[in-house]
């Protein structure tokens, strides 16, 4: 009776060996699935070096995941104190100086141990654009400024450079996209996918010097100066895109006074339309006439002090504000915007930011209004008396509530009579400030694509077995291999026994 007991023991263990040796094998063999590793985190910084401020934006991303989209995440944005790197002309070295606290401040949110293989990038826009068509050694300095303050910080500097308006325009363009998932997405399936080409966002962005239009047009591109090619994520992409000089908020608003003081035959008080009722302001004539987007007759003395005097009529600030464009240029021609421009029919929908979404946001008209309806709050809020308003938003920059009616006007005139923008398409248009986790703009299109972080071919998964699964294997492996040896001696004591 105990010999068949023992020989009973050796024939279970037998057993378990051969179905733990069968359940691992099945384990080591079964679909392979996407490791989800701590991953080191990897860091790049970027100097937005626009016209009127500079600011520097900080971001993240799993270094092990660096080609896979909809990944990276702004950590940190530092708004630079004083004005835009190109205002420092005069004084080079303070155009370095003023970057400083940023570049302190992003020290104590980059670990040490990465600072070093940090890319850090500084593009400059607009602005210096205009300061180098003015003076390219004036500009030349700065940008040597700047670089020499960034060099004494221990990161990754890849360099300071003028950004073209094209690229402005189509590197905001990739930053909307990336960040929305509309160049590529991961599927349930646990497959890469393209969506749908209706789903590409166009961007529009309205900066201090310049605004740019940037979209995947429905016909062919005829004018190349006006085309860009990307392949992203294996995608063919053709875009249109077109930056517009000296057409950004601040010098618009410029040249807008500019034709009211020379209508005004350089009178001392002139009431301005644009202003709301009430406001009252003395400004010199150097302060106008201070940009190669201004140019003063040579008859001006720009010493002399103007007084502006608001009246808040918006139907006169709207035809003043027409008279920069000139659509006669295009004559009849429906693929031309202003000044003899091409441009195709805009298509699809359109992510606006920067003083789009800024000066909208203010006015409460970024839930999707309709075009009625933009319009009239627009007209309301220029109708506004300088005090009522002065009251109303105590704490609003006095400065920026007084441009409010003016940019908003020139807001609707640049989209609607500009752009092309109609009844039908102008639900199309969002305004926003961010998209996904990150601020809209160009610096983190331009951090992409100087890193090679966005592939011209699909991503490939990279594949392995879920922690939970080797473990399981690994529990069968070893009950199999301990079952087997014990079963072995069991059945050598036995046979030795008899």
């Amino acid at each position: 009776m105990r010999e068949a007991k023992n020989h009973l023991v050796v024939g279970v263990l037998m057993v378990v060996t051969i179905v733990s040796g069968i359940i691992a094998l099945i384990l080591s063999i079964v679909e392979v699935q996407n490791i989800f590793l701590p991953a080191r985190t990897k860091y790049g910084m970027v100097f937005d070096a626009g016209s009127s401020h500079t600011s520097l934006y900080i971001y993240q991303w799993p270094a092990d995941k660096e080609n896979n989209t909809g990944i990276v995440s702004q950590v940190h944005m530092c708004a630079v104190k004083g004005p835009g790197i190109s205002s420092y002309a005069d004084n080079p070295p303070q155009a370095g100086e003023s970057l400083k606290t940023c570049l302190d401040e992003a020290m104590t949110i980059i670990p040490a141990k990465q600072q070093k293989e940090t890319p850090t990038l500084l593009g400059a826009t607009a602005g210096m654009r205009l300061l180098s068509h003015q003076n390219k050694t004036k500009a030349n300095l700065v940008f040597e400024e700047v670089s020499k303050t960034i060099k004494q910080y221990p990161v990754d500097f890849r360099g300071a450079r003028i950004l073209s308006g094209n690229e402005e325009g189509s590197l905001g363009w990739v930053t909307v996209n990336y960040l929305l998932n509309t160049l590529i997405e991961y599927s349930f399936a646990g497959e890469w996918i393209h969506p749908n080409s209706d789903q590409i966002l166009g961007a529009m962005d309205l900066g201090g010097a310049s605004t740019q239009i940037t979209f995947q047009p429905s016909v062919s591109i005829e004018d190349k100066n006006t085309e860009m090619f990307f392949r992203l994520y294996g995608n063919d992409y053709t875009i249109y895109t077109h930056s517009y000089l000296c057409y950004g908020q601040d010098q618009a608003l410029k040249m807008l006074l500019a034709n009211l003081i020379e209508e005004s035959k350089l009178s001392s008080s002139i009431s301005y339309s644009c202003y709301p009722k009430g406001y009252q302001e003395n400004i010199s004539l150097a302060s106008i006439y201070n940009s190669p987007c201004v140019s003063a007759p040579t008859s001006y003395n720009l010493t002399q002090n103007i007084t502006l005097n608001g009246i808040g009529n918006p139907a006169e600030c709207k035809n003043a504000i027409s008279k920069l464009f000139n659509f006669s240029a295009c004559g009849s021609n429906k693929t031309c915007t202003f000044n003899g421009v091409y441009q195709p029919p805009v298509h699809g929908q359109f992510y606006a930011f920067s003083a789009f979404y800024y000066t909208f946001g203010f006015l409460n008209l970024t839930s999707g209004q309709s075009l009625n309806v933009v319009n009239d709050t627009i007209w309301k809020f220029c109708t506004e008396e300088w005090e009522k308003l002065h009251v109303e938003f105590p704490l609003q920059n006095l400065n920026r509530l007084r441009d409010y009616c003016v940019s908003g006007l020139y807001i609707l005139t640049l989209l609607l009579d500009g752009y092309k923008f109609s009844d039908q398409t102008w639900a199309n248009i969002y305004f926003r400030k961010q998209a996904g986790n990150a601020e809209i703009g160009w610096t983190l299109g331009y951090m992409l694509n100087l890193t090679n972080m966005i592939p011209s071919e699909t991503p490939v998964t990279a594949k392995g077995h879920k922690s939970s699964i080797w473990a399981a294997a690994l529990f069968f492996i070893v009950l199999s291999i301990v079952a087997g040896l014990v079963s072995i001696l069991l059945f050598w004591f036995l046979r030795n026994g008899s």
